[in-house]
């Protein structure tokens, strides 16, 4: 009689939860509409008379974490990855300290000795100073009361429009002037002191190249001095080392077993999917029948479900705990370095709560 109960309060023999009910705790349904059951559940107890417990356990989630699927891009500064066993809040918290907490050096401090193009003073400066310096941060120093070689760089430009004289009037501007744009390229690095140098022999300091800053005509001229300091991107966006930094949950898209979607059915699900998820496999005899092929490349446009014929067949889904990252860098430092360094960040801060926890306990 108390076994027949616990069936009927939907316990199992090994403490876990019934199918349905571990679907809500674990995915994202995806509808025609909306998302549902998108909550975690983070109460300890929220199970116990399941006899499922709910509460954190620090060796399960070692044991659960995972990081995979690892591309590095070094071509184009992105980088993209899998981590698995983790909450949203902390995936979310991991994403913000890559894009505000992990240091970069930016330009400053501009000091324009003559700038005679359209280009107004203050809009150069704005612009110098989002151009992505390569340098590694950690050989500089946070800035004090006075810039100095441990905690400032410096780069020069230096740069006059002149006409090309074997170019024809009616020529593209390019051709027609010498120095018609001022690019990031013309941004001259300036070292201070043999300290400096040595660091520049070891990792070339230089910005981003191919960046536009200005245009310039015949007898314009642009002199400058510019100085980057070492910052962090909470305190402006110049020095934040990603372009991006995203995540998203890992799709799961099912199709069911018991009315498979075949022959003509399946060729049109192929169709419905701009994201090319679906395919067709042959299953002998002449017949196919529709497969999940690329779950991940699924964008959750829901074309597929909005059909009447696949509404009840097709069920799509995203996992909670599987997080897709992507970081693509401005440059400024690699995104495998923005990536441990932020880990390295996220640790320091736990290790704070930890001491503070430690002290106001005793």
């Amino acid at each position: 009689r108390v076994k027949q109960m616990e069936v009927d309060s939907g316990k199992d023999k090994n403490g876990k939860l019934p199918s349905d009910l571990e679907h809500k705790r674990t995915r994202v349904k995806v509808g025609i509409l909306a998302p549902s059951d998108a909550a975690t559940y983070e109460s300890y107890g929220m199970f116990n008379s399941m006899g499922y417990d709910n509460s954190i356990n620090l060796q399960s989630f070692k044991d659960g974490f995972q990081v995979i699927n690892v591309k590095d891009d070094k071509e184009n500064n992105e980088l993209s990855f899998d981590m698995v066993g983790i909450d949203a809040p902390l995936a979310n918290a991991f994403r913000r300290i890559m894009i505000s907490e992990v240091p970069t050096m930016a330009i400053e401090k501009v000091y324009i000795v003559n700038n005679t193009g359209v280009i107004q003073d203050e809009v150069l400066a704005h612009r110098l100073g989002l151009v992505p310096v390569i340098a590694n941060p950690s050989d500089f120093e946070f800035p004090g009361t006075e810039d100095s070689a441990t905690n400032s760089i410096c780069f020069t430009i230096d740069i006059k429009c002149t006409k090309n004289p074997k170019a024809s009037n009616d020529a593209p501007a390019k051709l027609k002037y010498i120095n018609g744009e001022v690019m990031s390229d013309h941004l001259i690095f300036k070292p201070a002191g043999e300290e400096q140098e040595e660091l520049a022999s070891r990792s070339p300091i230089r910005v981003q190249p191919g960046i536009l800053l200005a245009k310039l005509r015949h007898n314009q001229e642009i002199k400058l001095e510019a100085r980057c300091v070492k910052g962090l991107g909470k305190d402006h966006a110049k020095f934040s080392p990603v372009a991006t930094a995203t995540y998203r949950l890992l799709p799961e898209i099912t199709i069911s077993e018991k009315q498979p979607i075949l022959g003509a059915e399946a060729a049109d699900l192929v169709k419905l999917c701009p994201m090319k998820v679906f395919d067709i496999e042959d299953i002998g005899k002449g017949k196919q029948k529709a497969v999940v092929a690329n779950p991940r490349e699924c964008s959750m446009c829901r074309e597929c479900i909005r059909d009447p014929r696949f509404a009840d067949r097709v069920t799509l889904a995203r996992v909670k705990n599987h997080f897709i990252f992507s970081v693509e860098s401005t440059g400024a430092v690699a995104p495998k370095d923005i990536v441990l360094q932020a880990i390295q960040v996220l640790k320091d801060k736990c290790l704070v709560i930890d001491e503070e926890l430690a002290r106001k306990v005793v």
